[in-house]
């Protein structure tokens, strides 16, 4: 029998919180390595296992896999959640591509300062229900199936549903205006292997609170709002 996959990462969500949903959708299970200090990040780094001294890592197939985006492409293009051909694969692309950009937004926001919360938590709305959620509402009644891409469940449906779950613990409501947006959220929610994965219990993470945020600079040696002063500047790939 081949061995779990094990994904290196703190306990929280940041950038392998997709991963744990695409495992979670393809019904594969795993086994998670939490970092706690700095030592252990820079014991991965020293054992040469971090490609660019970057987390995530996950161990599958006897390869260490770095960079989320490449991680991601594997296990779905290993448990057919990519597409049946190049044309499907690079419309899986684009639309994972564009909710990115959002995503990144999104996990930003424990580390803006306090006073720019409800700022933030507004601009994440804006711009889901008017740049975002309006291209991914038309691909759905132009497409006239249940799914982004094609008749069947691809990565590009999992992040979805991620990043319209992400986008309503910031605001609530911001579907009202997205029929199709509302049906897709119910009709996936309901995958015997989603739905399991959004049970209490399941290993899929909650919003980041103060204790992840401490545990998270901790490891990173991050200040908070530093990543809001400096957002030019990768520090970590978290």
């Amino acid at each position: 029998m081949a061995a779990k996959p094990k994904l290196y990462y703190f306990d929280g969500r940041g950038r392998m919180e997709s991963v744990r949903w695409l495992l979670a959708a393809a019904g594969v299970e795993y086994e998670e390595e939490f970092l706690e200090t700095a030592e252990e990040l820079q014991n991965l780094i020293k054992g040469g296992k971090l490609l660019y001294e970057q987390l995530p890592m996950v161990e599958i197939d006897g390869m260490k896999m770095v960079q989320t985006r490449a991680i991601l492409r594997y296990i779905a293009a290993k448990y057919n959640l990519y597409g049946k051909d190049l044309k499907e694969q690079l419309l899986i692309d684009m639309y994972v591509e564009g909710m990115r950009d959002l995503y990144d937004i999104i996990m930003l926001l424990p580390f803006a300062l306090p006073e720019d919360q409800e700022k933030n938590l507004s601009i994440v709305a804006e711009k889901a229900t008017q740049r975002f959620f309006p291209v991914y509402e038309k691909a759905l009644r132009d497409h006239g199936e249940n799914y982004l891409v094609g008749n069947q469940l691809s990565w590009a449906d999992v992040h979805l549903l991620e990043l319209i779950l992400m986008v309503e613990e910031c605001k609530s409501g911001v579907l009202s205006a997205f029929p199709k947006l509302q049906e897709f959220k119910s009709r996936v929610s309901k995958l015997p292997r989603i739905q399991k994965f959004l049970q209490p219990g399941s290993q899929r993470k909650p919003p980041m609170d103060d204790a992840g945020l401490e545990a998270i600079k901790k490891i990173f040696n991050l200040e908070k709002g530093l990543l809001v002063k400096h957002s030019g500047l990768v520090l970590y790939d978290f």
